[in-house]
């Protein structure tokens, strides 16, 4: 019995010793039948690269418009057609050598050509392309250059490159599973196998009729993915299990989700995990040269280190008062930090604006640039509490109410008495101005919504509703990853780019901080609440309104503008100007963060203002009525 014990651990247990050159004969083969397979797929499919194709080549290369004049040119010779064609013929000649036997130095040489050739591709298919691809491209381009190298160090190193990258895919995939919530309640199995493109009807029955075996395997698959690297523990001796399960899982993937070439690509790194787990006392791994497990390890904890060094620095950046900005502490204890431009002229009315959920004061920067070139009109720009340098200090729980609070505080205190005050608020910045106005009465001329939220899009928008399910989960993912010290890995995203010169390293300092990301999930918990229990009509409110709607959100979402025209229409009346508008071309944020879009909002502004002047100017601020009825009717 103790035999037949010892027989089994062996067999399901310890380390898959290999020898460096049987890791680099079984992971080249696997990636060339990866490559043969991608190939002839792409030879047997020529439609896709035709004029009118999915990878019609004539659409394709204006996503690289703002490369070089140089690599326009070779990425259009690679994607002429007869260029295509010729490089995959010749990648299926090299993939089917490759699968001969033999441990020839050529080897080296076509497995570069398969590597580098798949990354010059990559523009020409870049739809319907999969991870695979990638895969195979650096586990070839590593073999490559480990079968060109004479020096076994060289070969280690390279080795210990693919596997380290094979811990690391899966190490990432798992926990950045883990932060969502479908993965967590292990409902996320049944959800996939439910869609067009990677579904399975029979496995999606069967997930529906045993829901308790379908999340202990949801579970199975987050736990093999976040736990891989316990195969090097104590000699890899969970590495048959490790790699098993593995194996398993991409095979599933490719019979179940029809993703048959990651079943190869990502099968070809596990040889090079099996060679670096073994243990060095083993003959089979004998001489084998670690240091690159040691400097991978020094790197990361100098990464690590300047990580930390740059969130600080971030943090310092994001929390930095503007200068000459002001301070107002509100009725909830909340310190807002607010900036200003005062106005010579005491009778010229203030705008104070109100950001959306995660966006920054500095998002206003084109209009707020044109309300300066053009006008004298006053201008506040504030951060709610927890954005940017605003302290969120309330002790009780949050609700939307303590923002429309602090609006309120703020209207009050930087604001002279007398003076018309127009409430400017973009998407949830838009409702909080709503309910501002209703509670600030007189104190207020007018609210211009950009692209607002309405309480009830909730329960109305079937688009709202659907991107509302997987909003949180994305909040929730940055803000861990962003306090887990991944904000150093953050690019400058395009918006950033397109804002005035001046406010972008604040912005994206703001954007790549926990912090916003925090106050964001603060706010949208309260909102989804708030909105969801939101019934009846909007109550009227005071003031004058301009209401601008993006063209591309009322196009997608047509209920979105009958929302937008309710807004208007709660403040009709009493000789109310109330202007609707939609902003051909503009989305959600483009209308702010574009430089024309963002003119062109500013410009609206302005036009809405002075003819709000130029009837109040004739007959008092409150327009007698008949001249109320004569501005509406000439809508």
């Amino acid at each position: 019995m103790k035999s037949l014990a010892k027989k089994l651990t062996s067999t399901f247990l310890g380390p898959v010793p290999i020898s460096r050159d049987r890791t680099l004969a079984i992971s080249e083969r696997l990636t060339a039948v990866t490559s043969l397979t991608s190939s002839i797929e792409y030879i047997t499919h020529q439609r896709q690269i035709r004029r009118g194709g999915l990878n019609d080549w004539t659409i394709a290369r204006g996503m690289h418009a703002a490369s070089t004049r140089p690599t326009r040119r070779i990425l259009d010779a690679v994607g002429h057609p007869r260029t295509t064609q010729a490089l995959h013929i010749a990648r299926i000649a090299a993939g089917a050598a490759l699968l001969a036997p033999g441990n020839a130095r050529w080897r080296g040489a076509a497995n570069m050509f398969l590597g580098l050739s798949n990354a010059a591709l990559y523009p020409r298919h870049r739809y319907g392309t999969d991870g695979s691809d990638q895969v195979s491209s650096f586990v070839q381009t590593a073999a490559g250059m480990a079968r060109l190298s004479t020096q076994p160090a060289v070969q280690d190193a390279l080795l210990w490159y693919v596997a380290l990258q094979a811990n690391l895919s899966y190490l990432v995939s798992g926990w950045v599973k883990l932060l969502g919530q479908p993965w967590r309640d292990g409902s996320a199995l049944n959800g996939i196998m439910r869609t067009r493109t990677y579904g399975h009807e029979g496995l999606w029955k069967l997930t529906n009729r045993y829901p308790v075996p379908s999340r202990y395997l949801a579970h199975g698959v987050l736990a093999l993915e976040c736990l891989f690297p316990v195969a090097y523990l104590k000699g890899g001796a969970l590495a048959r299990p490790i790699m098993a399960s593995a194996a398993a899982f991409h095979v599933a993937n490719g019979y179940f989700m029809g993703l048959g070439r990651f079943i190869t690509a990502f099968e070809a790194m596990h040889p090079m995990v099996a060679y670096t787990s073994a243990p060095k006392s083993h003959p089979a791994v004998a001489g084998r040269d670690d240091r690159a497990l040691t400097a991978t390890a020094s790197m990361a904890a100098i990464g690590i280190t300047v990580a930390g060094f740059l969130a600080a620095m971030r943090r310092m950046r994001a929390t930095d008062p503007w200068p000459h900005g002001r301070v107002l502490t509100t009725r909830h204890g909340n310190e807002l930090h607010y900036n200003e431009r005062v106005s010579e002229n005491e009778k010229a009315p203030v705008l104070v604006f109100g950001t959306g959920m995660t966006s920054t004061a500095e998002h206003f920067g084109w209009i707020t640039e044109k309300l300066v070139e053009e006008s004298d009109y006053g201008i506040i720009t504030y951060s709610r509490a927890g954005y940017g340098p605003s302290k969120h200090r309330s002790a009780g729980p949050y609700t939307l109410q303590e923002s429309v609070d602090d609006l309120v505080d703020l209207v009050d205190g930087a604001v002279d008495e007398g003076r018309d005050v127009y409430l400017v608020g973009h998407s949830l910045g838009g409702e909080l101005a709503r309910r501002a106005a209703q509670e600030l009465g007189d104190r207020i001329n007018g609210v211009i919504y950009l692209d607002s939220s309405h309480p009830e899009e909730l329960n109305r928008s079937k688009q709202q509703k659907e991107s509302a399910e997987r909003l949180k989960d994305g909040l929730n993912m940055f803000t861990r990853s962003l306090r887990a010290g991944m904000g150093a890995m953050l690019v400058r995203p395009r918006w950033v780019h397109n804002l005035p010169a001046e406010v972008r390293s604040r912005a994206f300092a703001q954007y790549a901080d926990s912090r916003l990301w925090r106050a964001g999930m603060r706010e949208w918990d309260a909102t989804e609440r708030d909105f969801k229990a939101f019934e009846g009509d909007l109550p009227p409110v005071g003031g004058h309104a301009l209401v601008l709607s993006a063209q591309r959100t009322v196009d997608r979402d047509p209920e979105q503008l009958l929302m937008h025209n309710e807004l208007a229409a709660a403040h009709r009346g009493n000789g109310h100007i109330v202007r609707n508008s939609v902003l051909e071309g503009a989305d959600h944020d483009t209308m702010l963060t574009d430089a024309r879009l963002g003119s062109d909002v500013g410009r609206r502004i302005l036009d809405f203002l002075r003819e709000v002047e130029a009837q109040e100017g004739g007959a008092g601020r409150s327009g007698s009525g008949a001249e109320g009825n004569k501005s509406e009717e000439a809508r």
